[in-house]
């Protein structure tokens, strides 16, 4: 991946960072905050027949990881098309 100037490998750099700190931090909203700190809270809901804090604690965070993989590809394609450094 070549850039013409430093300048913008620096927003790029930055831009990729950003992505990943939102993805990173819905995360751990989700996993932690939800499946951990709010699970009480959670559990006076149901989901599929669990207790929605169970559920959060056991799949919730790894359905939301599997779906963040994806987002994190989109966003990183659309990057790479706006910065002209995408593989063909």
């Amino acid at each position: 991946m070549a850039f013409d100037n430093k300048n913008k490998a620096q927003a790029y750099w930055r831009a990729n960072l950003k992505i990943m700190a939102v993805l990173l931090s819905i995360w751990f909203v989700v996993s932690y905050g939800f499946g951990i700190l709010l699970v009480d809270v959670l559990n006076q809901f149901q989901m599929m027949g669990f207790k929605l804090g169970f559920w959060f604690a056991q799949q919730g965070s790894i359905y939301t990881f599997v779906i963040l993989i994806f987002v994190y590809v989109y966003k990183m394609n659309k990057l790479d098309r706006q910065f002209n450094v995408r593989e063909d």
